[in-house]
């Protein structure tokens, strides 16, 4: 069933296939695994792969320093879950949420995507794709009850966030870390 309170938001049974599910990073723990929020966020994804709705996983998170390493944490997790290694993408240049976005058309070459990321995250989400030409659904991953305790930061953060987004789009339209061109379906 479409989700009414925000467009282009599926259940994972309703979303219309895209090519590949775009997971977006979300911290790691002390012992460089997956947060809660992060976790959450690849387990939707492996249901989204799952169910036959996406062909490919592109893990795309923060790797700007030396012993952090979010891409490497989330193909580590959804191997780990079964997903076989030759399905999973990885983006170590996808340090926000606009760098993720910008790179899936940019550098991996997709034209549609499924988002998977919080509830508080999804219209962001779609609304710098869109904008950047990028055809996305999005599949929101709250299953968790960590959101609870931190409800007032994840709020604060996501209108600080969102006014960056617009500010981006419309204004400063920076050009993230590129490289060669990486394209999942040659």
């Amino acid at each position: 069933m479409i989700l009414k309170e925000r467009p282009n938001t599926y259940a994972i049974a309703d979303v219309p296939n895209a090519p590949v599910a775009l997971v977006f990073g979300a911290g790691l723990t002390y012992e460089k695994a997956p947060s809660d929020p992060l976790r959450d966020r690849i387990d939707v994804a492996i249901s989204l792969y799952e169910a036959g709705k996406v062909q490919k996983l592109l893990m795309s998170g923060d790797n700007s320093e030396i012993y952090y390493n979010e891409p490497e944490a989330m193909r580590q997790y959804a191997i780990s879950q079964g997903i076989p290694d030759t399905d999973i993408v990885l983006d170590y240049a996808g340090r926000r949420t606009y760098d993720s976005c910008y790179r899936a058309q940019a550098i991996f070459g997709l034209n549609d995507v499924i988002l998977v990321t919080q509830n508080y995250h999804l219209p962001r989400a779609l609304f710098l794709c869109n904008q950047l030409n990028l055809n996305a659904y999005g599949v929101p991953a709250d299953q968790t009850h960590y959101l609870r305790h931190r409800y007032v930061y994840w709020r604060v953060r996501e209108v600080a966030a969102t006014v960056a987004a617009y500010y981006d789009i419309y204004f400063s339209k920076p050009v993230p870390i590129l490289g060669d061109f990486e394209p999942i379906f040659p």
